[in-house]
């Protein structure tokens, strides 16, 4: 063969090859395009942990509503049909019985001048605050417009509860009703702050995301039984960053029967004003510093002494009750709701160096003092 019938062959080759480059695309959108709707592929049976996840939602989810609260303040008009100058806060809330009371958190119903619940369904009635509880962060309210009630959500415990327990949250995060998260217990016997200095003890972390407009609704465990309340996130942004926090199941099942018998919950205490913790911190203090006792309080029937307001000297530090070391109000506080009214307490103070411990009366003294 010779070299120009080579060098032929090769071009004719190296064309031919070039042509059916080119011409792919259009032989496979010929030949291999799916111009009609394709056959649906079998997947066979969901997973056991997606089965049980679907169930525990289908199942608990009638009983979760989203909980609107109309505020006045300046803006526009309500999505509830509100005057102009009326604003809506909104979050979640869960039937605890089937008199129609709803469980949620008390800074989403806190100063409402008016409240709706919008059930799954999606139709909405109006709702009445039966009680609330700041220092607590829950409030109980009433729809008696809910129609056929389905099953309140079942109560669990939350003083067996296991670091890395699946837990699920269902809310209606920025609006979005009916949302499931899921996640795992991060921790336990986290302190929450709430009003006038106190805090909720053992509460749970999760990493389920917990959005605005989750506040309220249930933490659910793996059997649907309601172990917490969502209440607050950590994040700079306001939205979920994987630290999200619920009141335990425990608490709520002792606050929320009070508040619907009576509208409130009782906040023992013996009557005292305590000085600011970080104002205690600063001067070397470790304790409860007493700034004054309310008059006629069993503190002051005790002679627990405030501070001296001729020199500004310090008064009593309380620095133990019943025992147990004292050492900032939290502490103080706790002890104290452990206690039945009427009640009891030994108290150890300390003033200028030295101690005393006194008996003292624990009394029902209202949201505000310690």
């Amino acid at each position: 063969m010779s070299r120009t019938r080579l060098l032929r062959t090769a071009l004719i080759t190296a064309a031919v090859v070039l042509m059916a480059f080119l011409a792919a695309p259009y032989l496979r959108q010929h030949f291999f395009a799916a111009t009609v709707p394709r056959a649906i592929e079998p997947r066979g049976d969901l997973a056991s942990f997606e089965r049980s996840t679907v169930e525990l939602f289908e199942h608990s989810s009638p009983g979760v509503v989203q909980v609107v609260a109309e505020h006045q303040k300046s803006g526009t008009v309500d999505q509830l049909g509100g005057e102009p100058g009326s604003g809506v806060g909104a979050g979640t809330g869960f039937l605890w019985d089937r008199a129609g009371n709803i469980v949620t958190n008390a800074h989403v119903v806190a100063g409402a001048q008016r409240i709706a619940v919008r059930t799954t369904s999606g139709s909405i009635t109006s709702a009445e605050l039966v009680g609330i509880a700041p220092n607590y962060d829950l409030a109980v309210v009433r729809t008696s417009n809910f129609g056929a009630l389905p099953s309140p959500l079942p109560i669990g415990k939350s003083s067996d509860l296991k670091v890395g327990q699946a837990v699920f949250a269902i809310g209606n995060p920025f609006g979005l009703d009916q949302s499931l998260t899921t996640g795992v217990i991060s921790a336990l016997k986290r302190r929450m702050p709430t009003a006038q200095g106190r805090e909720i003890a053992d509460v749970i972390q999760t990493d389920a995301a917990i959005n605005p407009g989750n506040s309220g609704g249930p933490l659910l465990d793996s059997a649907g039984r309601v172990i917490g309340v969502t209440s607050a996130i950590i994040s700079p942004s306001g939205t979920n960053a994987g630290v999200g926090f619920a009141i335990p199941i425990d608490t709520v099942n002792r606050v929320v029967p009070e508040l619907i018998r009576v509208g409130r919950v009782s906040t023992p205490g013996i009557g005292i004003v305590a000085a600011n913790e970080a104002a205690a911190a600063r001067i070397g203090v470790e304790g409860v510093v007493v700034v004054r006792t309310v008059p006629g309080s069993p503190a002051e029937r005790a002679g627990i002494r405030g501070v001296n307001e001729a020199d500004s000297t310090i008064g009593d530090v309380i620095v133990a009750i019943d025992d147990k070391r004292v050492r900032k109000l939290s502490d103080l506080t706790d002890a104290l709701e452990r206690i039945p009214l009427p009640g009891k307490a030994r108290i150890t103070v300390q003033s200028a160096g030295s101690s005393r411990t006194v008996p003292v009366d624990v009394v029902d003294i209202g949201p505000t003092q310690g």
